[in-house]
């Protein structure tokens, strides 16, 4: 470790509130950002060891991880979890009670873990309710008596800001003036709070002898979402792929939306619907990214069939691809498909060099299968030294080095899965390809010729 910073309750400026990812909700909440050394062990590992860790040796207290770098925050759009089920509409508390079922389910979906309710029902309150006869009577109006409080508590640097302009160095200070917290530490010490009004004929007065106190609970925050009100489930994956913990819990809120209260809905929000809406993105970029690979190979070739001669690499690109993901546990995430629309570039550009060389092969009088033989033999190492230089380049990427290594560490094991398939077959199966196809159209020409 490097360095420990704690954050407990709320941050002291609304700026520093409004930036926070954490979304803390008061005193019960805190922040531990811990900044590891420059030559520490993946995150994750010490999240997993800290997870399990800290429920045994501090029962009744939450613990949530949240994404601490930058891509995950990005991806997360601002929430502190990259799963986010929000109940939306106004009955409160039936929302609440459909909410605490649903989280009591999704806690056995395997690979969830940090699952928490944002906003708890069960914040100490204390009601004061103004005796308004006793209160006319003394010549105090409600507003005199919440305006009393409300400075003796917080000061009001929150509804009317104050200023002092310093003569000697010309800068201006907000001022607070507010009782100190030591005075107020009891509610005989409320009760005792003197309540000063408008009118001047009105004496001094005690906040005892014009209200009643009574305990009581309620929301600790009160959230919303476009105007509507909403109750937040966050969690996180721990040890599974994104993708099957969200189709887990769809099914099961597709199972309990039945109890769901009337006017209210469900939307899942966060990286869920970040990776939704960015996978068909990538995955229609990849096709086009082909497609147009191949329309601009028959735009310079004038033929269709060498260009896809080209492209007939790029399958055994993917199955590369696929193959190394597996082999190094790695799930399909936003950098892997970057990696494939890279890996599809060069691949395509490796297998131009063997067909291009063919062609010219041809046109000097050899057949389709000497044409590629000599293709095979000749181009080999341009090839290869092409393939090399990328899968190397991409090696230290692929291991995760450095801090933050592990974020881009799957883009790199894409490019390299893909081109070590793509290697081999760009060599062996291209140019059989392109033999086998020549064969058959000279074949089917020579008939026409005689």
């Amino acid at each position: 470790m490097a360095s420990i910073i704690d954050n407990i309750g709320l941050p002291y400026s609304g700026i520093n509130l409004s930036y926070s990812n954490s979304a803390p909700i008061g005193t019960s909440d805190a922040d531990i950002l811990v900044t590891l050394s420059s030559k520490h062990h993946p995150t994750a590992q010490y999240v997993e060891q800290l997870r399990l860790s800290l429920a045994k040796k501090f029962p009744g207290v939450i613990f949530a991880f949240l994404p601490s770098d930058m891509v995950s925050q990005i991806l997360n759009f601002g929430l502190p979890a990259p799963i986010d089920i929000q109940v939306v509409g106004n009955d409160l508390d039936g929302n609440r009670a459909w909410a605490d079922q649903v989280l009591r389910q999704v806690r056995y979906v395997p690979g969830t873990v940090d699952l928490r309710i944002q906003q708890p029902f069960d914040d100490p309150y204390l009601h004061l309710r103004i005796e308004r006869t006793k209160a006319q009577e003394l010549g105090f109006s409600a507003h005199d008596i919440a305006q009393n409080l409300l400075v003796s508590l917080s000061g009001s640097f929150q509804t009317a800001p104050t200023f002092w302009l310093d003569p000697r160095n010309g800068v201006s200070y907000s001022i607070a003036t507010q009782t100190p917290q030591y005075r107020t530490a009891s509610i005989q010490d409320l009760e005792n709070t003197p309540v000063t009004g408008t009118d001047p004929n009105s004496p001094p007065s005690l906040m005892a002898s014009l209200v009643s106190m009574q305990r009581g609970s309620g929301m600790a925050v009160v959230s919303h979402y476009n105007v509507a009100p909403v109750i937040d489930i966050f969690g996180s994956v721990d040890g599974r792929d994104l993708g099957g913990v969200s189709r887990d819990i769809n099914k099961i809120i597709a199972s309990a939306s039945k109890q769901l209260p009337r006017g209210s809905r469900v939307v899942v929000r966060g990286q869920v619907q970040t990776m939704r809406s960015s996978y068909t993105g990538l995955l229609l970029g990849l096709l086009f990214a082909i497609l147009l690979d191949y329309l601009l190979i028959v735009v310079n070739f004038q033929s269709w069939l060498d260009p896809f001669i080209m492209i007939s690499a790029l399958p055994a690109a993917l199955a590369g691809i696929a193959w190394f993901l597996f082999i190094t546990h790695t799930t399909i995430s936003v950098p892997v498909l970057m990696g494939t629309i890279m890996c599809m570039g060069v691949a395509t550009a490796n297998s131009i060099l063997v067909v291009t060389f063919a062609r010219e092969q041809m046109s000097e009088g050899k057949d389709p299968i000497a044409a590629a033989v000599e293709a095979g033999f000749t181009r080999f190492r341009p090839v290869l030294m092409t393939a090399l230089a990328m899968i190397i380049g991409m090696v230290p990427m692929a291991l995760g080095l450095g801090d933050g290594g592990e974020q881009n560490a799957p883009l790199g094991r894409a490019v390299i899965g893909g081109l070590l398939f793509a290697t081999a077959s760009t060599l062996f199966f291209v140019p059989t390809f392109f033999s086998v196809l020549h064969g058959w159209r000279q074949k089917a020409a020579l008939p026409e010729q005689e």
